[in-house]
């Protein structure tokens, strides 16, 4: 019989990436002779990627940007960023007494990213925490990403996980919407990378802090939300 499982998101919801990515961003603008940019109005847009986030950053000082351009800018920035894992990157606070706690009640746990899959798992390797997940998928990881339920309901089948007794955590409406297209209930933290409030997205639940994400919690959206995973 297949195991309950969780799937998080990365960026924004278990690990506080951006430092990181604002760091690899500004180094690649600087490269370019762009001016760097502040985390103030950008924490918004780091779980969109690198490209969005130099798109972002010409469009602040009005400069055209050519694919050619785009691309070159690009490579500087991910060669940075994947050099320097896991630099300042860390769990958000409860996140590890979390992952125990689930993983003691028997819960698979898994990661579900539209970070390039060698990226994630390097990062997560980098941590220390590669043992604790069943599986890692990234957006290169199938044909398909989220917000797309497949790239959701595909990561916990190679989990080997239940998608009837799933959970989905993440911080952006494109994880909370993955989740409702998959039929499984979707816990939305406050704190993570997107610039609206996760509210206006209607999750099952939203928190704060990783320590209401209670086993009770989990039980009981499972069980709300019962009978309509998407096949």
């Amino acid at each position: 019989m297949s195991q309950p499982i969780v799937v998080f998101d990365l960026d924004g919801t278990l690990i506080d990436t951006a430092p990181d990515l604002l760091d690899s961003l500004n180094h690649s603008l600087a490269a370019g002779g762009i001016p760097p940019v502040s985390a103030e109005g950008f924490n918004a847009f780091v779980s969109l990627g690198g490209l969005v986030m130099i798109e972002k950053a010409f469009a602040a000082q009005n400069k055209a940007l050519t694919e050619d351009v785009r691309r070159e800018f690009f490579k500087t920035f991910i060669d940075h960023y994947s050099e320097g894992i896991p630099g300042k990157s860390v769990p958000y606070p409860g996140v590890l007494d979390a992952l125990d706690r689930f993983a003691s009640a028997g819960y698979l746990l898994a990661i579900c990213t539209n970070k390039h899959f060698a990226t994630a798992s390097s990062l997560i390797a980098a941590l220390g925490l590669s043992p604790r997940f069943a599986a890692i998928t990234g957006q290169d990881t199938f044909a398909f990403r989220k917000p797309d339920p497949r790239h959701l309901l595909e990561t916990i089948a190679l989990a080997k996980g239940d998608p009837a007794r799933a959970l989905m955590i993440g911080d952006s409406r494109t994880d909370i919407d993955t989740a409702k297209a998959a039929g499984i209930p979707v816990v939305a933290v406050d704190f993570g990378y997107t610039d609206r409030h996760v509210r206006e997205f209607e999750p099952s639940a939203i928190i704060s802090h990783y320590d209401s994400l209670t086993l009770d919690m989990a039980a009981g959206l499972i069980a709300a939300t019962n009978g309509r995973v998407r096949a």
